[in-house]
């Protein structure tokens, strides 16, 4: 069994091919620029790799209605080349083997709860915290769709009162968690990126404040098993232990401390970023040809 992988971002397009036990056995990765160049040069790498199935971990918006004549489809992303690009399709044409698409972070979060930190648990929620802020929930086996795949990026939140910025850097909405936290909305606050903030930097508290009610309300609405923080805004070391702190602040004691197992356990890092979406785009492959 060789299984196609593509993790599409929105500056780079990485492709693998794994074998049925997820060696990997051939890597590459593209510049997203426009459909009509990057597409022909990803079809062009799996033409010949002899794989069975493709699985798609994509950028959104996406339309992941299995029952919509477009699904697959890009929808409203801000990536204007490639809105209403059919890309699920296109694959299916060009390289006649069954293929699968979900988000990206939804297939980061199959791949950890299948192979990596999660392994084993009934649930898990995993975030990723970069240029946008996403999330994928993983329940009983599968990962969760619903009208849409949800977009915790853009659950709505309290805004910190010492906070520089009156409101998000969202252009849909002036609080919600991608406007005030996202790699983007740190540096409009403070003039750099967050990869050069300082430890101490009192950004990283703030940071720690959005993200903590973020878990926060996750917990209160779907109770995940663990939650797993990822993403390029999460390099700093420091910033785990406070988002758990700033979570706990925020429950206020409503959960009995009790039935949460060790924080150190629940809110962690994925075990196999930054290779989680690549690996869940294998394994989407993977169950799409078993379904056949």
């Amino acid at each position: 069994m060789r299984l196609g992988a593509i993790e599409g971002g929105g500056t780079k397009m990485v492709l693998g091919v794994y074998d049925e036990a997820f060696n990997l056995l051939e890597h590459t990765s593209l510049p997203t620029t426009v459909p009509n160049e990057t597409i022909p040069a990803m079809c062009s790498f799996f033409e010949d790799k002899g794989i069975d199935a493709l699985g798609i971990a994509n950028f959104g918006p996406l339309n992941l209605r299995a029952s919509s004549d477009t699904y697959g489809t890009i929808l409203n992303t801000p990536k204007l080349a490639w809105q209403r690009y059919p890309l699920l399709h296109t694959f299916r044409d060009a390289l006649g083997v069954p293929c699968e698409i979900d988000t990206d972070v939804n297939a980061a979060t199959l791949a950890e709860c299948e192979l990596g930190a999660a392994k084993g648990l009934k649930n898990c929620l995993y975030f990723t915290v970069g240029t946008g802020i996403g999330g994928g929930l993983y329940l009983e086996g599968n990962l969760i769709h619903g009208l849409m795949h949800p977009e915790w990026g853009h659950m709505l939140l309290l805004r910190h009162e010492e906070d520089p910025l009156l409101h998000g850097i969202c252009p849909y909405h002036p609080n919600c968690v991608e406007g005030f936290a996202s790699g983007p909305a740190m540096q409009t606050r403070w003039g750099i990126p967050a990869k050069d903030l300082p430890a101490d930097h009192r950004g990283w508290e703030l940071e720690a404040y959005y993200l903590g009610q973020l878990c926060a309300n996750a917990l209160m609405t779907v109770s995940p098993e663990m939650i797993l923080m990822g993403g390029g805004v999460m390099h700093q070391e420091n910033l785990l232990p406070m988002v758990r702190h700033q979570m706990l602040k925020f429950v206020n004691s409503y959960v009995d401390i009790e039935q949460l197992p060790d924080m150190e356990d629940y809110i962690k890092a994925p075990a196999l970023w930054p290779n989680s979406g690549l690996i869940g785009a294998g394994l989407l492959a993977k169950k799409e040809l078993e379904s056949q």
